[in-house]
């Protein structure tokens, strides 16, 4: 027999400045019934740190994996390894309050379809997180802009307060919540994106099995961000853009003729480098 409620999936590497307050705080939250923890080889402390976790709760348990196979795959191992009909992704850096993911259920069990939730998120100053609420990739769009001398156009959608649920093509992988149903129907993540662009891909296969994919606008969580890629961020750079031309390839890239393809792969390319330059120049 499944688990009543939730449980929380965290992915973890080189996560020791936040992992110990996340985790307390999940075994705190309200419905959650089971937490495992995926760990991607750290080497800084956070498997042990996750074990004294689970030693005091029987709710928790973890995986190390002896390698890093990536967010995904992580994901992927903490949702079989648990059995409870919703599943919550959180990142290590995600600090929910007790009743978070318990409203985020409410407002999935009250929808007349199928949904994949996030929530409003926020940094430690409060400040909104634009990530919480993108529109789907829109490569051709952002050819015409290059060429047209324009600056490219965020995904990023402002927050509308106005709806308790706000629709949008994707949220933010920090944290989302679905059912298991609707996981295991779309297959999961995609295991072949290492780092970034994973939970485009997770909602925009959502939208298209029929569910509603939105930002819960009144769940606020503070996202810490980026702590497990600090320590990598050229690293960090080159998955997010490999990422990117995976999610090109999936969903337009048989469509697209040979020079659509050909200006991507430019674009996307001249785009890393740009950003490498950045990252290096800030060092």
């Amino acid at each position: 027999m499944s688990a009543p409620g939730i449980a929380a999936i965290v992915v973890t590497h080189e996560s020791l400045a936040t992992i110990d307050d996340c985790l307390e705080r999940l075994r705190r939250a309200e419905g959650v019934a089971q937490v495992r923890v995926v760990d991607n080889d750290s080497r800084d402390g956070t498997l042990a740190l996750v074990q004294r976790h689970a030693a005091a709760d029987a709710r928790l348990r973890f995986i190390g994996n002896p390698d890093n196979p990536g967010f995904s795959v992580g994901c992927n191992q903490g949702a079989r390894d648990s059995d409870a009909p919703w599943l919550a992704f959180v990142n290590p850096d995600c600090m929910v309050e007790p009743d978070a993911l318990a409203r985020l259920l409410a407002h999935a069990q009250g929808q007349a379809q199928e949904v994949l939730l996030g929530a409003d998120l926020v940094d430690e100053a409060g400040v909104r997180d634009g990530a919480a609420r993108r529109r789907q990739p829109d490569f051709g769009r952002m050819l015409r802009e290059a060429f047209a001398g324009r600056g490219r156009r965020p995904l990023d959608l402002p927050a509308d307060d106005t709806q308790t649920l706000q629709p949008v093509d994707a949220v933010s992988g920090a944290l989302m919540l679905i059912s298991r149903a609707l996981f295991e129907r779309i297959g999961g993540f995609d295991e072949g994106y290492r780092l970034h662009a994973e939970d485009l891909d997770l909602c925009r296969r959502a939208r298209e099995a029929g569910a509603l994919v939105a930002v819960a606008n009144d769940v606020r969580v503070v996202h810490v961000r980026g702590v497990s890629s600090r320590a990598r961020p050229l690293f960090v750079e080159w998955h997010k853009h490999r990422g990117l031309w995976r999610y090109f390839r999936k969903f337009e890239g048989r469509q697209s003729g040979p020079a659509k393809r050909a200006a991507v792969a430019v674009a996307i390319g001249a785009r890393l480098l740009a950003s490498l330059a950045a990252k290096l120049a800030g060092r």
